[in-house]
């Protein structure tokens, strides 16, 4: 068995952390390094050289983290190169993601628009759940506790209740004027997508 085979899956993330990923990419100012060899030199720079720390971060070996530095590898597997990606992302640019991210849950919200299954919980609703497409704001508040979930490593289940939360206020209860006491709560979401 080679280095390569023994390297570990990149982490699997859900529709609603890989949409909220999209949409920090989506404010990028310059785009992030994109050859394998690019990529292990600027997270090596954050890493402060520590091929043995990137290679524990992305499951692969040191050797490996050395020889993409080197040159001598091109073009990793399709585990490693999604590891990469994401590491890169994650990393790149953060003040302008950040400035994004305060702007967003301070003052001017974000959009979602989400397909999926709604259902509802209200006295005498007679709105039976179903697939829906759904574009609406969320407010700062919202956008604020969703961000703070998300830097504190929740998973889409954990982020599911507020988005819903976020929607119902939105959507379907017109900032708090109409259908006093609806709750919706969504699942099986077949596509995702926010803007900052």
């Amino acid at each position: 068995m080679n280095e390569h085979e023994q390297q570990q899956p990149a982490p699997r993330r859900g529709k609603v952390l890989e949409a909220l990923a999209r949409a920090e990419r989506k404010v990028f100012t310059r785009p992030a390094p994109k050859s394998a060899n690019a990529q292990v030199k600027f997270l090596l720079t954050r890493t402060k050289e520590s091929a043995r720390s990137l290679a524990e971060r992305v499951g692969a070996s040191t050797r490996t983290i050395e020889r993409y530095r080197a040159g001598k590898l091109k073009k990793p597997q399709k585990r490693l190169q999604a590891a990469l990606v994401e590491a890169t992302e994650s990393e790149w640019q953060p003040q302008v993601r950040a400035r994004a991210r305060e702007q967003a849950s301070t003052s001017s919200g974000m959009m979602v628009e989400v397909t999926a299954y709604f259902g509802f919980t209200c006295s005498g609703s007679s709105d039976d759940g179903r697939i829906r497409t759904i574009t609406t704001p969320i407010s700062p508040t919202y956008v604020k506790q969703i961000l703070e979930l998300q830097e504190a490593g929740a998973t889409d289940e954990d982020l599911h209740p507020i988005v819903a939360e976020a929607i119902t206020e939105s959507y379907f209860t017109e900032w708090g004027t109409r259908a006093d006491g609806l709750r919706a709560d969504f699942t099986h979401v077949q596509a995702i997508e926010f803007l900052f």
